[in-house]
């Protein structure tokens, strides 16, 4: 209750633009510092094993998040809205909760093993419009043609990057073409983040965020933890409570997982949706800049060019988003279903 208190005493201080555009820049780091604590673990070995593995930096996260979504969101988990909630609603929670809070992020990690930052960043924009293409076929979604321009031409920019980028882990595909294990998983990755979205705008618009967050969290951490195990043996997770570990979890822990979530949420209960879609569209240029400043990674061509078509498919699509907005004459705040939507692309947790 008294951080919950601290929280909405300084969330009414400062514009909510602020805590937006600082949690973008937070969540741009976020793929760069993930990779940067692994290699640090890499140079500090425990009996020949990496003490920040990955597999230990998402589940740590984790838990890190599920803490501060408790303390922040505890009040709204009770009798009254638990027992509101159907077997359907339950049955899609746990399915949001084992795509988008078990099997994304850990594609998603198992890709930034295998690939740089770069192409995962880049390669993880397929997710809005596997997105739109699912809501329009689900969902019979009116949308107008600037928004499916600008889709179809961020999906061409990532099948240029996806199929010209030089990898030494490569997966033959059909018709002589290949592409590297990295890109592929964070394809997948970002094609189980789609449909996550799908089902919470389907079965979920009337949950709680509070609810829908916990359950999400604590169910793939969980989830997370036992495939973990199961893949990989009983010892994978024997460095989890190593003090080297936690050091850095603490740094991790307390500026990506809790700081950025925190002014995300903050950020997003003042912004129209105009403002949020921009913040979003923003994110992966900002991830580039950090994944060069912090691991000096340079882009290649293929991620020049194929870069360059997703920005303007992001343009198109911001075009689209203006046109939307003016044409209801107004631009709407972002609404409890889309702050739930939101909060299940994948934010370096």
């Amino acid at each position: 209750m008294l951080m919950k208190r601290m929280y909405s005493n300084l969330l009414g201080r400062v514009h909510h633009s602020v805590y937006l555009w600082t949690a973008v820049l937070i969540f741009a780091a976020s793929n760069a510092v993930t990779r940067k604590l692994t290699e640090i673990g890499a140079q500090h070995l425990v009996d020949g094993r990496n003490p920040i593995s990955l597999c230990n930096v998402l589940f740590a996260g984790n838990l890190c998040a599920f803490v501060m979504l408790l303390l922040l969101f505890g009040k709204e988990w009770n009798q009254r809205t638990i027992g509101q909630l159907t077997r359907s609603d339950w049955l899609s929670l746990g399915a949001i909760a084992i795509l988008s809070g078990a099997l994304a992020p850990g594609l998603i990690f198992a890709a930034l093993d295998k690939t740089t930052v770069t192409n995962v960043v880049l390669v993880g924009r397929l997710e809005p419009p596997l997105t739109l293409a699912l809501s329009i076929l689900l969902l019979k979604s009116q949308v107008n043609r600037w928004t499916i321009a600008g889709a179809a031409v961020s999906f061409s920019g990532v099948v240029v990057i996806t199929f010209l980028t030089d990898s030494e882990q490569i997966v033959p595909m059909m018709g002589g073409f290949h592409i590297g294990q990295g890109e592929l998983l964070a394809v997948v990755g970002a094609l189980v983040l789609a449909i996550a979205t799908t089902i919470s705008k389907l079965y979920l618009q009337h949950i709680h965020l509070g609810v829908f967050s916990l359950v999400r969290t604590g169910v793939g951490t969980a989830v997370f933890f036992v495939l973990a195990r199961t893949l990989y043996g009983s010892q994978h997770f024997v460095d989890i409570f190593s003090p080297f570990l936690w050091k850095w979890m603490l740094l991790y822990g307390s500026m990506i997982v809790v700081i950025g979530q925190l002014c995300w949420f903050a950020g997003l209960r003042g912004s129209t949706a105009a403002e949020s879609t921009l913040a979003n569209s923003v994110n992966p240029v900002g991830a580039i800049a950090m994944a060069y400043l912090i691991l000096g990674e340079v882009p290649t061509s293929a991620q020049y060019m194929g870069g360059l078509i997703i920005f303007i498919g992001i343009i198109l699509s911001m075009i689209g988003n203006l046109r939307d907005s003016q044409s209801r004459k107004r631009l709407t705040q972002v609404t409890p279903a889309q702050d739930m939507e939101m909060a299940i692309g994948f934010r370096g947790i």
